[in-house]
């Protein structure tokens, strides 16, 4: 191997009228196919390290793009060589035309519902939701009411749009002495007057149960008149908490509320009490959708990749 010259640190300073990058630094201090550490090639260059490094570093990410611009260009060429003859002049003509606008796909525009307001939809859904609310508590709901779809209740809604059309009232499956009926409120904020009016036009149905559907916020005096106004429970629930039925959600464990034989057998069988059991608070979203009261034992079925396969059960408090 040829011994190759090395300029010392002031000469290769005095020729060179620019810092040498890692390239130049090689080519003058390095023979050919030799390898040398950094600290031989600092002291041969007569550069500090970190010139080294750096000039290195962006020697590297230029040849980088450059590659990457290479590639892309080839990429774009064969594949203007494998379309079609008019496939890259479609793609020209629609670049050039400024006001062309791409076609919504089939799946999308199924998605898309054009065919009315978007409060119907939000009152069917929420009523729609009620109703399987109220199924799943026991009480008996035509089938009819569940299966109407979306354009049969416009049909029906948009023919006389009134809330009152909206109400539902049914009887429990196992006591049809207890009574509920579902009443939608308007739009604007709930007050005691509003809650009053309500109260007016149900006092005589001899209800167990009463639940609201409110559009608007409601007042925090409307609230307290509930508890003093009616005898019985009165849920409330924003239209938007039913606009999707939380217990049909994939990741939503299944949820069966326990009897009261069911409960004893279930405290007697592990020698517990029920506030030794796991807790649910009463204002949590399934309590709110089966309507628990404090006391209640609900027993969870959990089944999916996730969490395994497992039950266990809490407590309403």
């Amino acid at each position: 191997m040829t011994a190759a010259f090395f300029p010392s640190p002031s000469a290769a300073a005095t020729t060179l009228s620019h810092p040498p990058t890692i390239s130049t630094a090689w080519s003058i201090c390095l023979p050919p196919n030799s390898l040398l550490s950094s600290s031989e090639l600092r002291k041969k260059s007569g550069l500090p390290i970190e010139t080294l490094v750096a000039t290195g570093v962006e020697e590297e990410k230029r040849g980088e793009n450059s590659a990457l611009t290479m590639d892309s260009a080839e990429s774009t060429a064969a594949a203007a060589a494998r379309a079609p003859n008019g496939a890259a002049r479609a793609v020209d003509d629609y670049d050039d035309d400024d006001d062309a606008v791409p076609e919504v796909a089939a799946c999308i525009s199924a998605m898309l519902d054009l065919g009315g307001s978007v409060e119907s939809k939000r009152l069917f859904l929420a009523r729609r939701t009620a109703l399987e609310m109220l199924r799943d508590r026991g009480y008996a709901v035509p089938e009819d009411e569940l299966a109407r779809t979306l354009p049969e209740f416009r049909a029906w809604w948009e023919d006389k749009p009134e809330l009152e059309r909206l109400a539902f009232s049914t009887t429990l499956a196992s006591d049809p002495s207890s009574k509920v009926k579902v009443v939608f409120c308007p739009p604007e904020p709930v007050k005691i007057a509003a809650i009053r009016v309500v109260y007016t036009g149900v006092k005589d149905e001899n209800l167990s149960r009463l639940i609201l559907i409110l559009q608007g916020r409601i007042m925090s005096k409307a609230r307290e008149a509930i508890k003093e106004i009616f005898p019985y429970k009165v849920d409330t629930f924003q239209i938007t908490e039913l606009l999707v039925n939380i217990t049909k959600h994939a990741l939503k464990p299944k949820h069966q509320v326990l009897t009261a034989e069911e409960k004893a057998k279930l405290l007697k069988e592990y020698n517990v009490v029920d506030s030794q059991l796991p807790r649910m608070l009463e204002n949590d979203a399934v309590a709110r959708y089966y309507g628990l009261g404090k006391g209640t034992v609900v027993k969870v079925i959990y089944d999916s990749e996730l969490t395994g396969n497992h039950v266990t059960y809490r407590c309403i408090f």
